[in-house]
């Protein structure tokens, strides 16, 4: 009728989905004998920003669902079965949508409003695992993480777990047990706030593909203050994404999030701006392309993963082209030809792992 899909309307309209399938939910759980609820989230105290379609919880929320899920079950004991990445604008009083991995998103904030001692996250794989399936069909589950970890496994491309996800989990000092829906037997991967790190040497390889790298050179470096704040500021007006960063005395790797913080691919006009606007200050070397290879574990032990790791990658015959070590220090990332990418995870994996 009025001819127009705006973000506000969109989130309006995906809702119904999900609104649906649990009132069925509920109802088929009441019908086998299971007394269930079926709450939709934005009626239960999910209070967002009016960001639609990637929609922040705001910390009202916390309280305001443990009122309401407390007072619900007080005065009529019953499962409930809530909406996943539903959410009301605190200002339009709309429905919101959490953006990507707002389903897990809920979970977890429930599980920090109620002080859960445990939260489950149920997926299509045995847990979180040693490397994608899909690149090397020998992955195994790994039975442990820290959410340190789990942020970096998600943050560079593993798809079990979003990093905004588990932050609720992390505030919240509660553990998060991820399993397997077609194997609900299995023990899946426990994350939590820490684990003994003293035998663990890798935890999982990580590959993040069709990464784009930029060398930024400047003799105006040596010496000089804010060479690195005027670089960083031109990605920031540009709304551009830094994986990793490599810095020497008269030059900065970096590369570039090919997801442009998950929401869409960098364009080749946007690579051209970049470029543009860093010859101002500095040579610059546009390398598209490449793959980030991340070696999750204990970068306590850096020295023997990175010897093991070169000593496989010189007998396959890959020169890695930037390394970087992230503050987290449980990372490290290799930068190498997208084409060499999924061999290196191969290789990398049968000699940390088999």
């Amino acid at each position: 009728m009025m001819k127009e899909l705006t973000l506000r309307s969109t989130d309006y309209l995906v809702s119904f989905g999900e609104c649906m399938s649990t009132r069925v939910f509920a109802a088929y759980l009441n019908q086998i004998g299971v007394k269930a609820r079926q709450c939709d989230a934005f009626d239960i105290g999910f209070i967002t920003t009016d960001d639609f379609g990637n929609a922040e919880i705001l910390e009202a929320t916390y309280p305001a669902v443990a009122k309401r899920l407390h007072g619900d079950w007080i005065r009529d004991p019953a499962i409930p079965i809530v909406t996943g990445f539903l959410g009301k604008g605190w200002k339009s009083g709309a429905v919101t949508t959490l953006g990507r991995g707002g389903s897990d998103l809920t979970a977890t904030t429930i599980g920090k409003a109620l002080g859960l001692r445990e939260i489950q996250v149920w997926k299509d794989v045995d847990g979180v695992l040693t490397c994608d399936p899909n690149i090397y069909p020998n992955a195994r589950t790994v039975p442990y993480l820290t959410f340190d970890e789990a942020a970096e496994l998600a943050y560079f491309g593993a798809q079990v777990l979003h990093p905004q996800s588990m932050r609720p989990a992390r505030e919240g000092d509660i553990p998060v047990r991820v399993k397997n829906s077609y194997n609900p037997k299995a023990p899946g991967t426990l994350i939590a706030k820490g684990r003994d790190m003293d035998k663990v040497v890798l935890t999982s390889i990580v590959l993040k593909s069709n990464v784009t790298m930029l060398d930024i050179v400047s003799t105006r470096m040596l010496g000089q203050f804010g060479f690195l704040a005027k670089v960083f500021s031109i990605f920031e007006d540009l709304g551009i994404s830094v994986d990793c960063v490599a810095t020497s005395e008269v030059s900065i790797s970096v590369s570039l999030d090919p997801s442009k913080i998950w929401s869409r691919e960098l364009i080749q006009q946007e690579l051209d701006h970049v470029v543009e606007e860093l010859e101002k200050i500095a040579f610059v070397h546009l390398l598209q392309q490449r793959a980030i290879v991340s070696l999750i574990g204990n970068v306590r032990k850096s020295s023997l993963i990175l010897e093991k790791a070169f000593h496989v990658l010189r007998r396959i015959g890959v020169n890695v082209q930037m390394i970087s070590q992230g503050a987290s220090k449980v990372n490290m990332s290799l930068i190498v030809h997208d084409s060499e990418a999924k061999l290196c995870v191969e290789a990398l994996h049968q000699a940390f792992f088999e």
